[in-house]
């Protein structure tokens, strides 16, 4: 993953850890102090963080909260696949834990990790590893609990509590409490090992899941791939995607648009075109991503969706997304309820 302070990740993330720190007495204000993260931005849900704006709320949360052993591997028990939205839902489908995993870190940047996590599959084990080299000094063991006890509680969603860890290791001698650990996972952690990983069988990562369609997969990876470059955007495009998503909506005309970013309407449509993209793609994506994530993850009417992203009446939602995906609303959310049974 890169190490960079404009890389984007999803607010959702940010949300949880705010949610973390309320738990133990911590106000709001106190974890936002200095980011730059609006409250519209947190109370919609699908927007975007930078890097540099999550590193300060991380930092803000470790001074306030209590000293404690395991309080990063606790913050990441907090996480689960609907926190991740499309990411967390690709995985779900997948065919095998060992799908999953591989599908989790080609999109690596949708999810909440800041180590380096590489793929394990030798003799019998299959996994991962984490290196927290690339985390600032003063969050790396906070950030590797965290990341790792999020992993454990994904694989452990994902099999229904059905796989077993096989072993959990830390590199050298980590301030961890082993005994925390070992009554989550159900596995006494290797100290002093030779690296940071998480593994469980190579027959268990095999073990088919109930809910792998080959056909909602390869939709699913096509939204990770549409998101992972949505988060990558840069110049004007990515200006106006952070716009849209923050505090103007998806309602904004392009003339409204332009005037936020002290443009001529003209200028603004020439600007994108050189960057090969036009203002309404832009927003057809954006919108076209909400809603799957809406219709997937909220009980939302179909007009309280459609005022959501910006329609004036639900029926030009329901117009655009038949041209989408080529169903209704209402029989995308259907199905999808039929699948996670």
């Amino acid at each position: 993953m890169m190490c960079n302070d404009e890389q984007r990740h999803p607010v959702a993330v940010s949300q949880v850890m705010i949610h973390f720190s309320q738990h133990y007495g911590v106000d709001k204000a106190a974890c936002l102090l200095g980011t730059g993260i609006s409250e519209r931005a947190l109370s919609g849900g699908e927007g975007y963080v930078t890097r540099a704006q999550e590193m300060r709320l991380i930092e803000n949360i470790m001074l306030a909260l209590p000293g404690g052993p395991a309080l990063g591997f606790e913050l990441g028990l907090q996480y689960s696949l609907a926190t991740f939205g499309v990411w967390g839902f690709a995985l779900r489908t997948s065919k095998t834990l060992r799908d999953a995993v591989r599908m989790g870190v080609r999109y690596l940047p949708l999810s909440t990790a800041y180590c380096r996590i590489a793929l394990i599959d030798e003799d019998d084990e299959f996994g991962i590893s984490l290196d927290p080299g690339q985390v600032p000094p003063h969050l790396r063991q906070f950030l590797l609990e965290r990341d790792m006890a999020t992993s454990i509680n994904l694989i452990k969603e994902l099999s229904l509590s059905g796989i077993d860890v096989k072993s959990v290791m830390f590199m050298g001698k980590p301030r961890v409490n082993a005994d925390y650990v070992e009554a989550v996972c159900g596995v006494r952690p290797v100290i002093n090992g030779t690296r940071n990983s998480i593994t469980v069988s190579r027959a268990d990562a095999a073990l088919p899941f109930s809910g792998y369609d080959q056909n909602l997969v390869r939709l699913l990876e096509e939204q990770c791939r549409l998101r992972m470059r949505r988060m990558a955007a840069t110049g004007l495009e990515g200006r106006v995607r952070q716009k849209l998503l923050g505090d103007m909506g998806l309602g904004a005309t392009l003339d409204s648009m332009a005037g936020a970013l002290a443009l001529s309407p003209r200028s603004l449509r020439r600007k994108l075109e050189q960057e090969g993209v036009s203002y309404r793609e832009i927003v057809e994506e954006e919108r076209k991503q909400l809603a799957i994530q809406l219709l997937e993850n909220t009980e939302m009417k179909i007009d309280e969706l459609a005022a959501h992203l910006g329609y004036t009446d639900a029926g030009g939602f329901v117009r655009a997304f038949r041209r989408w995906l080529g169903c209704s609303p209402r029989d995308y959310r259907e199905a999808g309820a039929r699948q996670a049974k």
